[in-house]
């Protein structure tokens, strides 16, 4: 129960509609109970009344429309308590939807590099929606049990005292064993539904997004059995439930039969020491209600071990340490925007190979650099180590003089821009996905920019208020490159971050953008990476770096006279 702790403190921001839901949840208990024991009473005593004198004064109007209140107001309350509680309930997943999220995103890319995007999702898909089990299926039932049973036994006792005890003390022993019975039949089977529902949703997302190529290379039908194994195991786990829920439902009815039994047989010679009446019926009706209070609870117990299991998943995420901490401390406006790397050591957390090896690199504010050299050699995690995703193990990196550990993580935000080598495009309209780089830009500076990265295109028919993503218009490469290079564009920060920018595109477009992209870097600090060896000659510097070593840095023209590793590949090309 430990791990739901995290949970019940959102519950204090909702308070009032989850309370309001419990009560509401009790009156329409009571009306219910209050319906049938009535019921009871008042056609026995009918009954006797018509078979004596007392037909002639008993009051048929008051009971019957109490009768007639109960039904309406169980009705009614019914109603509320499904309206307040599932009010109150969705509202608590929105915050911990939100509150998940938070959490999750100062983990990028560290932590959640080792989580597959199918896991991701459930987690905050299903393990999310598990936590309204913990109101809906037990807070409230079990709170609402109790003082219902307290109310009953209280009102029976009132009569005959030996009844009301007796009943009470029944329902109470049903109250404590049949949670901790049901819990223990299903806490395992829930724990292998939540793990199981997990993996299925992520071979279901590998086998959609990898439809093609799984195809290509024969292995679709392996990674569609894996899905089938998966459902089959899923399936399973939902039939054990459903078992379970039967069986406690059976043997509660079987436990109301037999309480019903003791009951008659102990009222069978009168209640309150009277002789028999009515007043039988109306303790007989009453513990046959009775038994309402528990239903909720009947079978609900069984869903912990799948929502405890759901709560330890979460807990993984959102009591995770990230591996880069921002200061919370704002630093001072700079004017300068130069970059240093100084004895830069850095591995990624799954492996202990560097990737990069005591880099000494300075770059001048408004300095242009591309930094050249083979796949896998380090270049894209310069890059990483500047927007922070990752700190280095050794060394240090710092923006205009001030390490990156003194920027919050705002600021560093608005003092670059980055077009990456995969850029994410978002399901929504064209507009968008552009206002998340400048949320202030009129409809006019986005047409504009779409204009000049030869997205022109885009802009017919629906314009910006196409669809882009699931459901819309599907982008190439090549466009979702240009949708990055806008992005840049719109948010003009002072260091602009490039990796293989004209990757993907014709000849002619990447002329188009490198000309687009040689006027933006006017009073700009540039980082250029490419393999391409394309426009070189107009960046202030090139450093060639070959297994995260930086083998030689100078000018183009300077690296070409030293006839050195860079004249070399440029010879090869």
């Amino acid at each position: 129960m430990r791990d739901l702790l995290p949970y019940f403190k959102l519950y204090k921001k909702h308070w009032f509609g989850l309370s309001l839901g419990m009560i509401l949840a009790f009156a329409t208990v009571f009306a219910s109970i209050g319906l049938l024991t009535l019921s009871g009473w008042f056609l026995s005593a009918a009954a006797v009344a018509g078979l004596t004198i007392a037909r002639e004064t008993f009051n048929y109007m008051l009971p019957g429309a109490f009768v007639r209140g109960f039904a309406m107001a169980r009705t009614a309350g019914r109603w509320g308590e499904r309206v307040v509680s599932h009010n109150a309930t969705f509202k608590l997943l929105t915050d911990l939807r939100i509150f998940f999220f938070k959490k999750l995103t100062p983990l990028i890319p560290g932590k959640i590099s080792t989580l597959r995007d199918g896991d991701l999702l459930n987690r905050l898909v299903a393990d999310v929606d598990a936590m309204d089990h913990v109101y809906l299926r037990l807070l409230s039932p079990v709170v609402v049990s109790f003082f219902g049973i307290v109310a009953l036994t209280t009102f029976l006792s009132w009569w005959d005292l030996t009844l009301g005890l007796t009943l009470g003390g029944i329902l109470l022993a049903l109250l404590i064993i049949w949670p901790i019975l049901f819990y223990k039949l299903g806490k395992r089977n829930g724990q292998q539904l939540t793990e199981n529902k997990s993996k299925f949703r992520i071979s279901t997302l590998d086998w959609i997004e990898g439809y093609s190529e799984l195809t290509l290379f024969g292995a679709e039908a392996r990674y569609r059995n894996a899905i089938i194994e998966a459902q089959n195991k899923l399936i399973n786990n939902q039939f054990v439930n459903a078992h379970y829920s039967g069986l406690a439902q059976a043997l509660l009815m079987l436990a109301n039969g037999w309480t019903l039994v003791l009951i008659l047989w102990l009222s069978a010679d009168g209640v309150g020491g009277n002789p028999p009446d009515p007043m039988i019926a109306l303790v007989a009706f009453a513990t046959m209600a009775s038994f309402e209070l528990l239903m909720p609870i009947a079978g609900a117990f069984q869903f912990l071990g799948q929502t405890l299991t759901s709560a330890r998943r979460l807990n993984e995420v959102t009591m995770a340490e990230p591996d880069v901490v921002f200061t919370q401390n704002t630093a001072d406006a700079v004017e300068s925007h130069c970059i240093d790397f100084k004895g830069v050591t850095f591995h990624y957390p799954d492996s202990s190979q560097p990737v990069l090896k005591n880099i000494d690199l300075s770059i001048a504010d408004k300095e242009k650099i591309a930094i050249v050299g083979q796949t896998g050699s380090g270049k894209s995690t310069l890059l990483q180590l500047i927007n922070r995703y990752w700190d280095p193990q050794q060394g240090q990196v710092s923006i205009a003089g001030s390490s990156l550990a003194q920027w919050n993580e705002s600021q560093l935000r608005s003092s670059i821009s980055v077009v990456s080598q995969r850029v994410d495009v978002l399901n929504g309209t064209l507009r968008d996905n552009l206002l998340m780089a400048e949320p202030k830009a009129n409809d006019e500076m986005l047409a504009e920019t779409l204009t000049n990265v030869g997205l022109e295109k885009l802009l017919e028919e629906l314009g910006l208020d196409t669809w882009l993503g699931d459901g819309g218009r599907q982008l190439s490469g090549g466009e979702k490159r240009r949708i990055g290079i806008a992005r840049a564009l719109l948010h003009n920060a002072p260091i602009l971050l490039l990796d293989e920018p004209t990757e993907g595109l014709d000849k002619q477009t990447e002329q188009q953008i490198m000309t687009l992209l040689e006027s933006h870097f006017a009073d700009k600090t540039v980082l250029f990476i490419t393999h391409r060896l394309v426009n070189l000659h107009k960046m202030d510097k090139v450093c060639l770096i070959e297994q995260g070593d930086i083998v030689e840095l100078g000018s183009h023209e300077e690296l070409l006279a030293k006839r050195g590793r860079y004249f070399q590949l440029t010879q090869t090309l």
